[in-house]
């Protein structure tokens, strides 16, 4: 099969089903593997070349609404006749259910059953392994500095948060997206603050962007030095990747745990 994927989520579920080799065309930002560096790029997700798409004939689009604005894609690929899948998750069980359709489109239900029980018993080891944890830190998630944008309730970063023995101090609002200033953060005052730009490198974010901003100097995170700098691939991607972000932040915060349990 041709399969063209138009965002990195996808491509990596792609690869987490080990059939990145089915992959004729992926979007700019798809970066994982590396083996797919040498594919055509079909320009950013949110407008994706359809007419050089179409030119190469794929047997079947991976399309998403995971990011607002990708409705042009769908609604693009419906008008042209292209056939596409369409994922939109939002928490860990939509993607292991994105595992098995993905798996199911290119005919490897089986390889798609065990990839998706795989992705499914990582997650339940973290949990238990941290669900009696006397110390539960509360945790930002920054995904967006200017204006403040950071997960809610129904987002896959407050179940790897849980996950991880922690609790995302955003986690009362009942959305997948929070839209708030600095001055509600300092209010929760958490025990961590984790910056994960989307679609911003870890190299391009410096601690000082939290440092400079006011009323932070009394804050738990800051007293203690608890202000990290995540790789945003591995925390704002809904993936099968998102277990090596928990993987990280459990090793985080597991520091932490020794100290105060």
């Amino acid at each position: 099969m041709r399969i063209i994927s138009i965002c990195p989520s996808n491509t990596e579920v792609v690869a987490w089903l080990e059939t990145e080799h089915m992959l004729v065309a992926v979007d700019n930002s798809s970066d994982w593997p590396k083996s797919i560096n040498t594919l055509p790029r079909l320009g950013p997700d949110l407008s994706i070349d359809m007419n050089r798409l179409e030119q190469l004939e794929p047997d079947l689009v991976l399309s998403s609404l995971s990011v607002p604005g990708m409705e042009r894609n769908v609604e693009e690929l419906e008008k042209r006749g292209i056939p596409q899948l369409i994922l939109n998750p939002q928490s860990l069980a939509d993607i292991t259910d994105d595992i098995r359709k993905v798996g199911h489109a290119l005919q490897l239900e089986n390889v798609a059953n065990e990839k998706a029980l795989e992705f499914q018993q990582e997650i339940d080891r973290y949990r238990k392994k941290n669900e009696n944890r006397q110390y539960v830190p509360t945790i930002y998630f920054e995904w967006w500095p200017k204006p403040i944008f950071t997960p809610g309730q129904t987002n896959w970063l407050t179940e790897i948060a849980e996950l991880a023995g922690g609790r995302n101090c955003f986690s009362d609002v009942e959305l997948a997206s929070v839209k708030t200033d600095w001055d509600d953060v300092v209010r929760r005052n958490p025990d961590y603050i984790c910056l994960a730009w989307v679609g911003v490198k870890q190299e391009k974010m410096s601690i000082k962007h939290v440092l400079n901003r006011p009323s932070t100097e009394n804050m738990k995170a800051v007293k203690t030095r608890q202000i990290h700098l995540l790789e945003e691939e591995l925390y704002c991607r809904p993936s099968p990747r998102l277990l090596e972000g928990l993987r990280k932040l459990d090793s985080i915060i597991s520091i932490s745990s020794c100290v105060n349990d």
